[in-house]
């Protein structure tokens, strides 16, 4: 495991995860256009659908300024699917149960709650450029808001 953060500029690490539907979608499959890969602990939990939610119904305006939406978190593609069912999502979301791509994108690492440590998701999002390069990486991000804030990063 990392605790190395991504920085602007550097290589957005590659990989391949299945999504939803249980299809392959890799990050090189996408180059020449804009990605933003969010990371969110837990499907149909109230933050994550919450988030979930607001990337749903702001993404027109994320796909008209050429950005790709994808979600990230350690559930099953079963589990995905009943999460994008359930809320009408329309942007692929992404299984990464082993926590691979999580610990590559230093979005999985130490957490606190009611005083307790643990490891778990760190929610994330790292905007990726047309060349695979972070553009914006944001960590110990907030659910509620989050979209605004990432809309008002890329000019969307």
């Amino acid at each position: 495991m990392t605790n190395t953060r991504l920085a602007p500029g550097g290589e957005a690490p590659d990989f391949t995860l299945k999504n939803q539907d249980g299809d392959d979608v890799s990050l090189h499959d996408l180059r020449g256009g804009r990605v933003i890969l969010y990371f969110y602990p837990a499907a149909m939990t109230p933050g994550c659908t919450t988030q979930a939610c607001d990337f749903r119904d702001n993404l027109s305006s994320l796909q008209s300024a050429g950005y790709t939406v994808l979600g990230v978190s350690p559930d099953s593609p079963a589990k995905l699917s009943e999460f994008r069912d359930r809320d009408g999502l329309t942007f692929d979301l992404l299984s990464d149960e082993d926590h691979a791509v999580l610990e590559a994108y230093a979005a999985w690492g130490e957490k606190k709650n009611y005083g307790k440590t643990y490891e778990g998701v760190i929610r994330s999002t790292v905007i990726i450029d047309e060349d695979g390069r972070v553009e914006h990486a944001l960590y110990n991000v907030k659910a509620t808001g989050h979209v605004e804030r990432i809309r008002s990063l890329i000019g969307a």
